[in-house]
Formats: structure tokens, C-alpha cells, sequence
């Protein structure tokens, strides 16, 4: 009687863009599963979430089986799939294993949080592969927007499955290796249990483009500037900044890096091996001797991130790089859904400041690196799966890719959410057998809270409602001694009238303080709590807004 099991188990990525995190556990007859971790990203917070800046899955299934994890593997050096690592090794203390460029940056982030991983952190050269267990785990290169992506071939005893990783069809990556068709057809002639597969693009008919086609054409467009030119981009796409270099030489410009992660990127392509043919960089306080007709800026915030470079110069705020009239900036970039809202105001901005503005909605200037259906169509072709499983995606992208498989004959394709244990072997296909616990991480400072957390629900109040502090002296008797004392922010008073805004709350506050006697504790509870319902109240009827409100008593 066969006993072996093979599962499938995503902590984060299925059902959200962002924070992916995948789980593949294996078992023999009676024994406990043996686990390996693929990918541990992080998801950047909204204004939903004030304080908050990036997100994790909660890790709280594999921490608790910790002593049968063979390791983390990694696809790419993205942060929806590093970004957490860092905040998530110190809990499981287990093997790294990542290509070169990856490891690098995964080196970086350990460095910067002062945590020291010894030997840990295992490089794997391009196409390699590995030994982890009952676990076979093979490299295979493909194109992407950064360096070094990876898809995963995993075997094992009961059968092997395609671990796709972000992936697009770029017959010029310009950096990097093509795409290993060649291997993938090899794969799917071997035969696998299923692949999980990216599914951000899904929605986009055709190819989703090289990066040699927006060369081409950032070429056009930046000849015809005679001013000052920025491009902000994503600083993880070494292709692109490659191109703007390549751009500035063949224009006679000089060009300077400007944002952390920008020299942080270039450090480390270069550090392995990337861009040793490109001219290199000037220094930015360099470049400011040069005149504007000569100058290249490659810059971060293209997402108008509120602190982000890009946003800075548009506010005259930078402290090296400014813009004059008819200068041009250009967005190679793709407009990230929610971030709208933040772009068109720093566009407007540069518009209104008499800026050239060249971005994705009026010239070709952005290519994207997940596979649109054209290329979707492509690598099932290669690898034949009988079921593919959707990941990378939000519920309507996975939704949508199951039809489209189906409309390609894929047999058993398989909609997912985060949680679901799908067991890939026994059976004639995959199916979700059980349900994990999952959960968000948010990093609040430098503290990992949960979702339910006191203090981001107290700030979510604060947020919208303001903050409200009371103070109340009681003398021996229990009798209070005086008005209260009264602090109040965020509440949408004018100056001229918080004097007798706050006049008018301390008399209704004392008069709700005479009718209580606080020489016995035991009222002291009753007491606070009927003060802070009276003190809602007046400032629901006076203002519409009920503050956070905390009440100091104090015995003198």
C-alpha cells in the first residue's frame, strides 16, 4: 500500500499581489512531513493601516514545525519574495538557499537588521540544483524584471511539480540568460503533478514585450530632449537601468544614481558580475557641474512614494537634484493599482511646474515581467501540466486564469485561496484536502504586531477621530477638587474656538463628575467608564466625532 503524501500549502500570495509565501511538505508511510519554504515577501501597507509600512504572512504554521524544515528556497530577489525573510529567519534558524544575485541582497537585509546567519545563507550557481530530503529541487532560468529568476522543478518520491515563480516571455532580457525553454519542454516530457504559476497579467491579451523594444524607444523619446532628463523607475530592474545607461552614452550624457535602493541594486549587479560594460555612474554632487544639456538622473519613487527621490525633487526639496522649465521626466514604470492617487498628484505637480512628462499612458516606455495570456500560452505548450494551480494574484486574476486554462485544455486547474492544504499526491489530481491558519504580520516601528492589535486599533480611532485626554484631581474626601483638566487633538475645532469649545467640555465633564463619590476604589472602574461615554457623546453632538479618549485620575 503506497503512503506517500505530497502538499501544497500558500501562507500569503494566493488571493493578494504581494507577500508571497508557499509551503511544499512531503511524507513517507508513517512519518511526519518534511517542509521546505519557497519565497518569503512582503506586501506594502495603505493609508487602511497609519504607522504601518510593510506586511508578512503570518508564519505561524511552519514556526510551529520548525524541527522538520529542510529550508527556505527563493525564486528571486523581489521584495513581495525576500522582503520578510529577515524579520521570519530568527524564528525558524534554518538553511538558505538562493542564486547568486539574491543572495546577495538576502546578505544585505541581515546586515542592516545586525543579525548574523553564519553559514546559513547557500549560494546556488544559475540552472543548478539541490538536495533537500526527500526534496529534488532544480533551478531553471527564466525572464523576468530583475535578475536571476528562477522557476523551481521540484521532485520528489511521489511525483514533482513546476513551481513557475514570477516569469515573463522576453526573447531580448538584455541582462541575463534567455528563458530555458529547452529544459521546460524537457520537463513537461517528464510529466508533472502540477504547476503553480503566476497569474498577475492574465487579464492582458498578447506578449507582454522586451525590454529591447523600450530601449529602442526610450532611445527616440530621449534624443528628442534637449534639457535636463530624469527617469524614475524600479530600482530591482537592472535591464532598465542598464538601458537609461546605454541611453545617456549614446547621447554623450553623463548619468548619476539618485535614492538608496538605486546604489543598493547597483551595487550589487555589479558585485556579481552585471553592468561591467555600461559606463559607469557620476557622483551626484559630481554632476551638479555639469550643465543640464548633459545630465541623466536614474532615480527611485516612481510610484510617488511620499519620501521617495522622485517625489522630493518634484517638491524642490532634494538636496542635490533639482528641475527647471521644460526639463523632462519619465516614467518607466508600470502605474501599480493604488497608487494612482499618489502619481497623479506628483504628476500634476510636475505638469503645472511646466515639466515634460513622458510615462506609460502617452508613450511605450514600460514593459511588464509577468506573463500576459500569449505568454501563459506559451509555457503551457512547453510543460503540458495536467492541472495548473494559480498563484500571484488576486482572487479575480486567479479566478480568470482557471478559465483560461480550461479554455486550453489543461484538465484539473485548481482555484485557491492562502491556507488551503492541497494535496498533490495521492490522488488522479490535486485537490484541497484541509486549511492552514494564516493570518498578517504587521510591522508597526520595528515590532511585529497582528491584525487584531490593541495599538493599531487605537491608531485606526486616532486616525479618524482624534485623541482626547482627560485629567481629574480627587482629594481625601473622593471628592473631585477642581475642573478637569482637558487636552484635545485632531478634532476639527477652528483656534478662535477651542478656548470655549474647551470651557464649554470642562463645566459638562464636572457636572458628570459631582454626581460621584470616588472615596471608595470600587466606583473608580464605573466611574472612568461613564466619564469617557458622556465625553464621546458631547463631542458626537458638538463636532460629529467620537476620539480615542483616556482619563488620568489623579489623588491628591
Amino acid at each position: 500500500m503506497n503512503k506517500k503524501e505530497f502538499i501544497f500549502c500558500p501562507l500569503g500570495g494566493s488571493g493578494e499581489i504581494g507577500m508571497n509565501m508557499n509551503l511544499f511538505g512531503f511524507k513517507n508511510s508513517d512519518e511526519e512531513f518534511k517542509w521546505i519554504i519557497v519565497d518569503i515577501g512582503v506586501t506594502f501597507a495603505d493609508d487602511a493601516y497609519p504607522g504601518i509600512d510593510i506586511i508578512y504572512p503570518d508564519p505561524g504554521f511552519i514556526i510551529d514545525k520548525k524541527n522538520d524544515l529542510l529550508g527556505i528556497v527563493v525564486t528571486h530577489a523581489h521584495e513581495d519574495h525576500i522582503g520578510a525573510i529577515a524579520h521570519i529567519w530568527p524564528k525558524l534558524n534554518c538553511n538558505i538557499y538562493a542564486t547568486p544575485f539574491t543572495s546577495y541582497l538576502i546578505n544585505e537585509k541581515f546586515k542592516e537588521k545586525k543579525i548574523n546567519i553564519g553559514n546559513k545563507l547557500n549560494v546556488v550557481q544559475l540552472n543548478n540544483n539541490i538536495q533537500l530530503g526527500p526534496f529534488f529541487i532544480e533551478y531553471v532560468t527564466l525572464t523576468h524584471s530583475i535578475i536571476e529568476p528562477n522557476g523551481l522543478y521540484i521532485k520528489t518520491p511521489a511525483g514533482s511539480v513546476l513551481h513557475t515563480g514570477d516569469w515573463k516571455c522576453d526573447p531580448n532580457p538584455l541582462i541575463g540568460e534567455k528563458i530555458n525553454h529547452k529544459r521546460l519542454k524537457e520537463i513537461g516530457d517528464e510529466g508533472i503533478l502540477a504547476m503553480i504559476c503566476d497569474s498577475t497579467n492574465v487579464f492582458n491579451e498578447g506578449n507582454s514585450g522586451s525590454e529591447l523594444d523600450v530601449r529602442n524607444n526610450l532611445l527616440k523619446i530621449m534624443k528628442l530632449k534637449k534639457k535636463r532628463i530624469i527617469v524614475t523607475s524600479f530600482a530591482s530592474n537592472v535591464a532598465r537601468m542598464e538601458t537609461v545607461f546605454y541611453c545617456a552614452e549614446k547621447l554623450g550624457r553623463k548619468i548619476a544614481l539618485v535614492g538608496r535602493s538605486m546604489n543598493r541594486i547597483y551595487k550589487a549587479a555589479t558585485q556579481c558580475g552585471y553592468l561591467n560594460k555600461s559606463i559607469k555612474p557620476t557622483e551626484i554632487r559630481d554632476i551638479k557641474n555639469i550643465s543640464r544639456e548633459k545630465i541623466v538622473y536614474l532615480c527611485t519613487g516612481s510610484q510617488g512614494e511620499p519620501f521617495g527621490a522622485m517625489n522630493r525633487i518634484s517638491q524642490s526639496i532634494h538636496p542635490d537634484v533639482f528641475l527647471e522649465k521644460e526639463d523632462t521626466v519619465i516614467f518607466s514604470s508600470k502605474i501599480i493599482p493604488g497608487n494612482e492617487k499618489k502619481l497623479a498628484k506628483l504628476h500634476n505637480t510636475l505638469v503645472r511646474n511646466q515639466i515634460d512628462l513622458v510615462c506609460e499612458e502617452n508613450a511605450f516606455v514600460h514593459v511588464s515581467g509577468h506573463p500576459s495570456r500569449e505568454d501563459l500560452k506559451e509555457m503551457y505548450n512547453w510543460v503540458k501540466p495536467k492541472s495548473v494551480i494559480p498563484v500571484h494574484g488576486e482572487h479575480r486574476h486567479m479566478k480568470e486564469h482557471v478559465e483560461f486554462a480550461k479554455k486550453l485544455q489543461v484538465p484539473f486547474p485548481l482555484l485557491i485561496e492562502n491556507g488551503d492544504i492541497i494535496q498533490l499526491y495521492p490522488g488522479t489530481n490535486p485537490k484541497v484536502i484541509d486549511k492552514a491558519p494564516v493570518g498578517k504580520i504587521f510591522i508597526d516601528g520595528n515590532i511585529g504586531i497582528g491584525e487584531e492589535s490593541k495599538s493599531l486599533k487605537e491608531r485606526k480611532n486616532i486616525a479618524s477621530n482624534g485623541f482626547f485626554e482627560l485629567t481629574i484631581l480627587v482629594n481625601g474626601s473622593g471628592l473631585i477638587a477642581k475642573k478637569p483638566i482637558v487636552s484635545f487633538r485632531g478634532i476639527p475645532i477652528e483656534n478662535e474656538d477651542t478656548q470655549e469649545f474647551g470651557a464649554d467640555l470642562q463645566d459638562y465633564i464636572y457636572k458628570v463628575c459631582k454626581t460621584f463619590s470616588l472615596k471608595n476604589e470600587k466606583q473608580h472602574k464605573n466611574f472612568i467608564e461613564t466619564i469617557k461615554t458622556n465625553s464621546r457623546k458631547f463631542f458626537k453632538e458638538k463636532t460629529g466625532k467620537r476620539p480615542y479618549t483616556n482619563v488620568n485620575i489623579v489623588r491628591i
